[in-house]
This record gives C-alpha cells, sequence and structure tokens, in this order.
C-alpha cells in the first residue's frame, strides 16, 4: 500500500477502505508519511468530501493513533460536553459542577483559547494554583472519587490528529467540514465518555457562520458518535452576539461564579440549563428534558451545583479561597463605561468583533505562544432587541494600557448596529440533531 495510491483515489472521487484510511493515519502518527503528502491528502477530502462511513473510520483510526481511555472501569457511565468555541462562553464552568452534583460523572479535557475565543483551561488558570495538566492516573482516580475533572488534553490522546491540523491550519484545509468532524470527535472518544453533547455555535462570533454549514458538521459528529457506540446529541446554538455579558478570563470566571450562586446573565444560565438537561438525559440519570432541567435547576438552587465546583478547584490545586471571594480574582488597572450616544434599539452585537477586540486587549492569543492577561476584558451590557437610552452603559471595558483602552473603545462602539425601530431578540438555538437518542 503506497500514500500517493491513496491520494490519488480520493483525488478521484472514489471512497476510501478501512485498511486505507487505517495506513494513511499510522504513517501520520509514526511520520513515515511527509507532510507535502498528507496536505496534498487533506485538500483532497476538503474538495470531494468522505461518506459518513469514511469519516467514522478516520475518526477511529485518529481516535486509536494513541492511547483511548476506558472510563467504564471508573464510573458506570461518564458524559461529556464540547462547545465549538464562542465569545463570553463560559459554560463548562457551571455545567460540568451542576451536572456532577446530579450524580452524573462528567470527565473532560479542555483547550485554550485561539483567535476570537477563550479557553475554558484559560479562564480557570485565573484561579492562582489550578493544575491544568493531570496525569492520566490523577485524572481517572479523580473522577472515580470526586466525579467530575476537568484539565488540559494530554498529548497521548489522538496525536495523528495534532499532527494533522498542524497541517491544515498552514495548508488552507481547516474548513473541511469531514476533518473537523473527525478531529472533534476523535478526542471525545479517546477520552472515554460514553455519552457526548456538542455545542455547535453557528453565527458572526463561530467558526460555521451559517446555520446550514452549522447543521452538516452536526449531523456528521452525530453520525459518528452514533456509529462509534457513543450516545451523542448535538445543539445548534446562536453567537452572533456573546453569550452572556463578560469576554475575558476572570471576568467570565466571575460570571459563572455568579451562575452558580444562582445568579448571572439569563441568556447564559438559560444556556447553561438547556446543555446541562440533555447531558442528564443522555447519561441516565432523569427519563426525560423537563425533569432534567429540574434537577440541574435544583443543583444550583441548593448550592450543591457550587459546591461541587469548589470541589473540582480544591482536588486541582485551586486557591478556594478566590472563587469563594471573586473580588481576589485578577482586576484590571483601568476600567471605563462606554455609554450609548442616543436613544435606540439594539440591531447587532457583533460577536467576532467583540471578541477580537478582547484579544487585542490581551484576554485572548492571536498565536499558541502569545501570553494571556487574565484581568483585561469586557462586560457587554446590551442584547440585541434592547431599547436603549442616551447615556445607558452599552460595554465596560478592563484594560491594563491607556492606547489599548482607547482603542477598544473605539472599537467597541463600532461593533454595535443600531436601529430606530424595534429588533427581534436572537434565539438560543436553532435545533436539535440526534435527539431521536433521548
Amino acid at each position: 500500500m503506497r500514500a500517493v495510491d491513496i491520494i490519488i483515489k480520493k483525488r478521484d472521487h472514489l471512497e476510501l477502505t478501512k485498511e486505507e484510511i487505517e495506513f494513511f493515519i499510522q504513517g501520520i502518527s509514526r511520520g513515515e508519511i511527509p507532510d507535502y503528502q498528507v496536505s496534498a491528502w487533506a485538500m483532497a477530502v476538503l474538495l470531494n468530501g468522505m461518506t459518513p462511513r469514511e469519516i467514522t473510520d478516520l475518526t477511529l483510526a485518529m481516535a486509536h493513533s494513541g492511547e483511548v481511555l476506558d472510563l467504564s472501569k471508573v464510573v458506570p457511565i461518564a458524559v461529556d460536553k464540547h462547545s465549538t468555541g464562542g465569545v463570553g462562553d463560559k459554560t463548562t464552568l457551571v455545567v460540568e459542577p451542576a451536572v456532577a452534583a446530579c450524580g452524573l460523572a462528567v470527565g473532560k479535557m479542555s483547550g485554550r483559547g485561539l483567535g476570537f475565543s477563550g479557553g475554558t483551561l484559560d479562564k480557570l488558570e485565573s484561579i492562582p494554583g489550578y493544575r491544568t495538566n493531570l496525569s492520566r492516573e490523577e485524572f481517572l482516580a479523580q473522577l472515580k472519587t470526586l466525579g467530575v475533572v476537568l484539565t488540559g488534553q494530554s498529548g497521548d490522546l489522538a496525536p495523528a490528529d495534532g499532527k494533522l491540523y498542524a497541517l491544515r491550519d498552514v495548508t488552507g484545509t481547516v474548513q473541511s467540514i469531514p476533518l473537523i468532524a473527525s478531529s472533534v470527535m476523535s478526542k471525545k472518544i479517546a477520552a472515554g465518555a460514553q455519552a457526548i453533547v456538542l455545542d455547535v455555535k453557528v453565527g458572526l462570533g463561530a467558526f460555521m457562520q451559517t446555520l446550514d454549514d452549522a447543521r452538516q458538521l452536526s449531523e456528521q459528529m452525530v453520525a459518528i458518535g452514533r456509529l462509534s457506540g457513543r450516545k451523542t446529541v448535538a445543539l445548534l446554538s446562536d453567537m452572533n452576539q456573546p453569550l452572556g455579558c463578560a469576554v475575558g478570563n476572570a471576568l467570565e470566571l466571575m460570571e459563572a461564579i455568579d451562575t452558580l450562586h444562582g445568579g448571572g446573565p439569563a441568556d447564559f444560565r438559560e444556556h447553561c440549563l438547556t446543555v446541562a438537561s440533555y447531558m442528564l438525559v443522555l447519561g441516565n440519570k432523569a427519563p426525560d428534558l423537563d425533569a432534567a432541567r429540574m434537577m440541574a435547576e435544583k443543583a444550583i438552587a441548593s448550592g450543591a451545583a457550587w459546591e461541587k465546583f469548589r470541589e473540582l478547584v480544591k482536588a486541582q490545586g485551586g486557591d478556594v479561597a478566590t472563587i469563594d471571594q471573586p473580588e481576589r480574582l485578577p482586576r484590571a488597572r483601568l476600567v471605563k463605561v462606554l455609554e450609548a450616544p442616543a436613544d435606540g434599539w439594539i440591531a447587532e452585537v457583533h460577536a467576532r468583533r467583540v471578541g477580537e477586540i478582547a484579544v487585542e486587549l490581551g484576554a485572548g492569543r492571536a498565536k499558541k505562544t502569545d501570553p494571556v492577561d487574565p484581568a483585561v476584558g469586557i462586560m457587554v451590557h446590551v442584547k440585541v432587541g434592547n431599547a436603549v437610552k442616551k447615556g445607558q452603559p452599552l460595554f465596560t471595558v478592563h484594560a491594563n494600557h491607556e492606547t489599548l483602552l482607547k482603542k477598544a473603545s473605539e472599537d467597541l462602539l463600532a461593533s454595535l448596529a443600531w436601529s430606530h425601530e424595534t429588533c427581534q431578540p436572537l434565539p438560543l438555538f436553532y435545533g436539535v440533531i440526534g435527539a431521536d437518542q433521548l
């Protein structure tokens, strides 16, 4: 078997066999197939697509290119969630402890932010001492004893995906939906969860900017999950405007803490309760979504979700006093409130622009090596459809440099679109893929 023959076969719109896919992925893992051939194959996949069976075989081959965890040895069933990334998306910080407080184990390996969206690990590292590099043994032991783990992804999980993604990033093939689907699901399968809820963002601040693309990606990921024996559901959620109010690491952590105490922005709280409900049903803890929602609401109202979050932080070395007293979290030196210049209705809060401005302030990274300032960010005080009066707060900017504060203030005002007439609010969700598995 030769790599060039596999490239030619995919170039000519032909379906690859399981053996051919495994040969190619093993060659990538061992460094036996050169970058130029991997890049050519990725471009052929981008242009010609893959069948559901090919995508599943590709996913499993990448998952098995490294270690695959078996969580059934430590818990009866573990559920995981994955977000495709969005501005202000700190959902994991609320959903995981809420679900774990309901008695369903949640083992998650998360990532760092890149581009215009922050990563869960960056938010957690606002807490002094919080460890995001747990070993395999620590991961399994904590899942067994505490029922919740939130750490960085091990390099031993789906290593072929890491090599392939690095090439896709520089060869114009990141947009391939089969490669995106297999990349996400290979890591989820390798991490061992038996049930997976996917939060697929769509809109201006999302990787998938159209509903059709988001639905196609979701359908392929759900199909992969089903064919690989994992119960999988995908929620299509809006990312045309930031989720919640906070955009920035310590700011988002504070908003998550507020939500775990029963507060938080209405849209963010509703989003968390919806995602948690699907996780509880998929993990066999609730018979239906209504019962699951009641469980999640009770976990937050009773303080059980907050206590589970405290246990998580303590178990992974974090300073619990810092989350008990959020005012001790990193604070920006400069804070400026931007007010409405006139009366009107908010027609758009451009999520991508807000996210990019937060990155420019230092809240995110354009390159993997960029440092992150946990203190800086933006509080977004308006949503699409809001009626606004002159002088009403629109944004609060948290910065550590005068020049960055000035530029962010100008750019944020430009991220809004105004209307002289009433505007309809945006929906939180556009649909569910895989609901028949509930």
